[in-house]
């Protein structure tokens, strides 16, 4: 099996409405099919029994493929924490942490998304390989939830995400 070590993605956001509209995106399957992992145009399943111990699933078909993300929630404090787990098993066996925490504030909310994002390192690598991995990673990842954020906003404070057309 080989090494790994972890990195933290810290990411914060506001949002203009309560915090029980953002938490309830997180954790509804029908608000979910519309903006993690997926589009709704593009979403063949999308599951979510937000409880301990529930599981989440998002079936994303793009480009001919399926693209499967599945987790397992480990905390439920509505509307205020959620921590779960998140693996896309068709790339990796390794599971990734994520605590998405909401604050209400004077006017709407704001979220602190946190990542602990599993490593993968190659044979021989020195601790420069390895920092540098831990960067490479973490802006890719931070990237893909750039996006994710953009259209999660729209949709908590519109209702509707505009796609963009690529």
């Amino acid at each position: 099996m080989a090494k790994t070590s972890i990195t933290t993605l810290n990411m914060k956001r506001k949002f203009n409405v309560p915090a029980e509209k953002v938490f309830d995106a997180w954790t509804k399957a029908d608000t979910i099919k519309k903006w993690l992992f997926t589009m709704e145009h593009t979403n063949k399943v999308a599951k979510s029994n937000p409880r301990v111990g529930g599981t989440w699933e998002v079936v994303d078909h793009r480009n001919g493929k399926d693209y499967r993300a599945i987790g397992e929630y480990k905390l439920v404090e509505p509307p205020a924490k959620l921590v779960f787990t998140f693996k896309m098993p068709q790339f990796s066996d390794l599971e990734d942490d994520i605590t998405v925490e909401i604050e209400s504030l004077e006017s709407g909310c704001e979220m602190t998304f946190t990542q602990e994002i599993n490593v993968i390192h190659e044979k021989d690598w020195t601790t420069e390989d390895i920092q540098k991995a831990h960067e490479d990673w973490k802006k890719e990842t931070e990237q893909g939830w750039h996006y994710m954020f953009l259209g999660l906003k729209e949709l908590v404070e519109t209702g509707k995400i505009t796609y963009p057309s690529f």
